[in-house]
């Protein structure tokens, strides 16, 4: 496998990485915009052409990453030639999260195959539940094919996201490549680094990705509560402070654990709506971080995704997917989040974004699961 990186900046060309030229036989190109290029048709014209024979995945993003770099108002790609892999593109529409299981559904009719190896999937952001995306691709891929991706971003403004597959970028769409045979390589790995703070409280009413009550209470409320002066930003400020869950209710699920993000908030119901399923009977605790445990949270990511991995670094590619709640707490020091990630990586290439949600098997149960707050790694290389 040989890849590709690309920068673009201040709306000029695309800029690669080194003075090699285009990869004509390059089958796949990953690209991460910042959202203030609307549908970016232009953007994704000029990589259409300096790549002829490629299928062309881009969204929107919170921050895009390019090596150790992280960058705003910027776009970076990675371009992907295989020697013994073929690929193959799914892509799926939602108008709402209901949505979202029958989208999976659909992506995996058009993946399933005897030799699938792995699903990266790049999805709309806000219209989404994550968790029941997933649950829909699962249904006709099976829990043993791995499958890594990301939600779209629009920054902190939960405005709008976008995501383009062989066209400009389109809210509601979900894209997904699904790459074939024994060549491929697939390597994931993720890890928060958030602590928890407060009571554990029992999640008494919830449906699907919507959280109604805590303890009886009314959710909206609660969480307020302790947000203090921050609730006036919400649902922005919310990504400072996440839910983590356990399905269970009791300390003995804990190593099967999620966390997840606020996407809106009703004033009306007082309600909370998140980007993966809140399941009713579970228990629900408040979350923080601190600098120094995101930033090691992020090197035990790419730790994760290491062992075993035999691909020389100069042929594979790394793809970092971290989540805005992140990069807004890091604040000037996300760099070394993604710093942290190079030095386990050693010399791969990397390129990723900041998103509204990250797609991994879980490090406890091995199958694919929506994530919140966390780094997430995905390794791809050819043996």
């Amino acid at each position: 496998m040989r890849s590709q990186q690309l920068r673009l900046e201040s709306n000029a060309t695309w800029q690669p990485h080194g003075s090699a030229p285009a990869l004509s036989d390059a089958q796949l190109v990953l690209a991460f915009m910042d959202p203030q290029l609307g549908d970016a048709t232009a953007a994704m014209g000029d990589l259409e052409a300096l790549y002829p024979h490629a299928d062309v995945i881009a969204c929107s993003s919170g921050g895009e990453i390019s090596g150790i770099d992280v960058m705003e108002g910027a776009a970076v790609a990675t371009a992907l030639a295989f020697d013994s892999t073929p690929t193959r593109l799914a892509t799926a529409m939602i108008e709402t999260a209901s949505d979202s299981f029958n989208a999976g559904q659909k992506l995996g009719r058009q993946l399933e195959g005897e030799d699938l190896a792995g699903v990266f999937v790049i999805s709309e952001g806000l219209r989404v539940n994550g968790s029941e995306l997933v649950r829909g691709l699962r249904d006709h891929i099976g829990h043993a094919i791995p499958i890594t991706g990301g939600l779209a971003g629009d920054g902190a403004d939960f405005g709008v996201t976008r995501v383009g597959a062989n066209e400009p970028l389109t809210p509601g769409r979900i894209a997904a490549i699904g790459l074939y045979g024994k060549a491929i390589r697939m390597a994931h790995g993720n890890a928060g680094g958030w602590e928890e703070f407060g009571p554990q409280r029992r999640i008494t009413r919830s449906c699907d990705n919507v959280l109604y009550e805590l303890d009886g209470q009314p959710a909206l409320d609660l969480y307020k509560k302790y947000l203090g002066d921050a609730a006036h930003d919400l649902p922005a400020s919310g990504l400072l402070f996440p839910l983590k869950i356990c399905r269970g209710g009791d300390h003995a699920c804990e190593e099967h654990d999620a966390v997840r993000t606020i996407l809106a908030t009703n004033e009306d119901d007082k309600s909370l709506t998140f980007a993966g399923d809140i399941p009713e009977g579970g228990s629900a605790q408040l979350m923080m971080g601190n600098f120094e445990q995101l930033i090691s949270g992020a090197g035990d990511a790419a730790a994760r995704a290491m062992p075993g991995w035999s691909c020389d670094a100069a042929n594979s590619v790394g793809i970092l997917i971290s989540c805005i709640g992140r990069k807004l707490l890091l604040g000037q020091r996300a760099a070394e989040e993604v710093e942290a990630v190079a030095d386990c990586l050693k010399g791969m290439p990397t390129i990723g974004f900041y998103s509204y949600g990250e797609l991994s098997p879980h490090t406890a149960s091995g199958i694919c699961e929506l994530h919140n707050q966390t780094m997430t790694i995905t390794l791809l290389g050819e043996a």
